[in-house]
């Protein structure tokens, strides 16, 4: 959820934060919009019109291919119907019924004379013919190549089938020659239906092809002839499934007609009586093809609509919006720190009276800012010129009672080097005019103040002071190393009778730097840090000279004031264990503020 939120607002981000960009999204809509519409419209009314024009003329030719097929078979009928009522095989049936075997011969050579006739004059496409007779299980086959008569040693499976269903005809593909079928056909004798016999013709399936030419499948076109178990018989071109076959014939009528399925559109006609289907399948696709032209041409059209229309609304928005955009950048860019030349606008119209109010409230802001800017920073400098102006008066009273003893026991050059870092300390206060120092001069204060401390304390104070190369011209401001010093000794060496530690490093840090003070005093507990760290947040914003904490939360005003909130002072502190001090600063060379 929440990444289709970010995504959301992603996408809407650009819009909500630009009058420009709505009012060119809803130019670009209401032109591009209608275009797109109209060329789907055009697209669909194309296609449409096309796969009317395919069902019509697909149905034309379904219909006239089955009644060319029709009258192929009803040729091949006619052949077994003039066998049938031919003088010879009538006398032939007579013959058997009086089973007189002596005039036998010479009837069954007519028999084979009227077959090898109709052989010859018959469809080039006919292979042979058979007669078979159940009397006496004679078969006759005759083609062109050859004469033969046998006698089978039981009825062949075909006429079994004919006789167990009592069918008159049957059509199926030859087991023996591939390419063929066989269409047969029971002699019945006229007075009592009695099965006397059957004549099949092996035909070429050749026969069909001026028939499947009329269809013409094109290259992904399917056309077959299946029975009416929904086998494939004859298959010219395309390949098929015999199991989508079975189910397509369920679903076909009687007559001409059409099935639409997921991928293609079937036509189909009933050969009848034969009950043979013959189907036609072309696949959408090619359909889509026919209307892939005009689509493009739509199409064309259409994206030039569309990009003229593009044109059109971003031209219109950027004019229309343009003096709203220059308004709003003109007050995000103003600023009220410093003065700006800004000429009134000269426009008479609603943008022009809001450029012109925006103008005269931009400048009696700035002139209040500025009067309230320079009081704050008068009021602020006063009071750091003052902080920069104490010596902590213990400090001074410690050091003066320190000279004051040695001058007892101590040789003249060690009483000599107090008040020489003492004399440096106040020259250092007092008579440097800036704010901001090097580095190296506000480390030198440090070392002199750490100097007086260690002539106090002798042996237990252990200093160290580090600087990264580079880092000792930087510039920082005046005294704040030695105020946080001072409160390591007043906060966290007092009452510790071990030995004392102080480590001050400078060191880069990102593209700033980061002063580290430590100590190993006794720390303050997780409630008092977490109060000290408040303090030293809300103080970073004002000078001020009370509180215990004097020294640290100034160091964090000043910085903050002139470098802004991503630097500071942060402290950290275990009870028992010490305290560090960690002030961020950016790296800048002296003159370049």
């Amino acid at each position: 959820m929440a990444f289709l939120k970010s995504v959301y607002i992603a996408i809407t981000g650009p819009f909500r934060k630009s009058i420009r960009n709505k009012l060119i999204l809803i130019m670009v809509v209401l032109t591009v919009l209608p275009v797109i519409i109209v060329t789907l419209l055009a697209t669909d009314n194309t296609r449409a019109s096309m796969e009317d024009e395919v069902l019509a003329s697909n149905l034309s030719r379904i219909g006239w291919t089955g009644d060319y097929l029709e009258q192929e078979l009803s040729g091949l009928n006619t052949i077994v119907y003039t066998i049938f009522i031919s003088p010879a095989l009538n006398e032939y049936l007579r013959v058997l019924d009086e089973t007189s075997n002596a005039s036998l011969y010479d009837v069954q050579k007519e028999v084979i004379d009227t077959i090898t006739s109709v052989s010859y004059s018959a469809n080039e496409n006919l292979f042979d013919i058979q007669l078979y007779m159940l009397k006496n299980h004679k078969q006759f086959k005759i083609s062109m190549m050859q004469t033969a008569i046998k006698t089978p040693p039981h009825i062949p499976d075909m006429y079994l089938r004919m006789i167990a269903g009592k069918e008159d005809y049957l059509i199926q593909n030859s087991t023996e020659t591939p390419g063929y079928f066989e269409l047969t056909r029971s002699l019945n004798r006229f007075e009592t239906k009695e099965q006397l016999g059957f004549v099949t013709l092996k035909v070429n399936w050749k026969i069909t092809a001026d028939a499947m030419d009329l269809i013409n499948p094109g290259l992904e076109s399917t056309v077959f002839i299946a029975d009416q178990a929904g086998k494939i018989m004859f298959q010219p071109s395309g390949t098929q499934k015999q199991e989508d076959v079975e189910g397509l014939l369920q679903q076909m009528g009687s007559g001409p007609g059409y099935l639409k399925t997921k991928d293609n559109y079937v036509f189909y006609d009933t050969l009848d009586p034969w009950g043979l289907k013959l189907v036609k399948m072309i696949p959408m696709s090619q359909i889509n093809q026919s209307a892939r032209t005009t689509l493009q041409y739509g199409l064309i059209v259409g994206a030039v609509s569309i990009v003229v229309s593009l044109a059109i609304a971003i031209i219109m928005a950027w004019t229309s919006s343009k003096p709203i955009v220059k308004l709003a950048r003109s007050m995000q860019n103003l600023s009220f720190m410093k003065d700006e030349n800004i000429s009134p606008t000269k426009r008479v119209d609603e943008i022009g009276l809001l450029e012109l109010k925006m103008y005269n409230m931009s400048q009696r802001i700035r002139d209040h800012i500025k009067t309230e800017y320079s009081i704050n920073l008068e009021k602020q400098t006063a009071q750091l010129k003052a902080l920069q102006a104490q010596i902590n008066p213990h400090f001074l009273q410690n050091t003066l009672q320190l000279i004051g003893g040695m001058a007892f026991s101590q040789t003249p050059d060690r009483l000599y080097a107090v008040i020489k870092a003492l004399s440096d300390m106040f020259r250092y206060v007092i008579r440097e005019p800036n704010e901001w120092v090097e580095l190296e001069k506000e480390f030198n204060h440090l070392r002199n103040y750490l100097f007086i401390q260690g002539q106090r304390y002798p042996n237990r104070i252990v200093t160290q002071i580090a600087v990264e190369p580079g880092l000792e011209i930087c510039q920082i401001p005046k005294l704040i190393l030695q105020p946080i010093a001072e409160n390591a000794f007043i906060h966290g060496f007092d009452l510790k009778s071990s030995s004392w530690t102080l480590t001050v490093k400078a060191a880069r840090y990102g593209q700033g730097m980061l002063i580290t003070v430590q100590d190993n005093g006794k720390g303050m507990s997780a409630e008092r840090l977490d109060r000290v760290n408040r303090k030293l947040q809300i103080d970073a914003d004002s000078i001020g000279t009370s509180g215990d904490h004097i020294g640290l939360s100034n160091v964090a005003a000043r910085i903050r004031l002139h470098d802004g909130p991503d630097y500071g002072v942060t402290m950290e502190s275990v009870l028992g264990l010490g305290t560090t001090v960690r002030i961020y600063l950016p790296m800048t060379e002296m003159g370049e503020n």
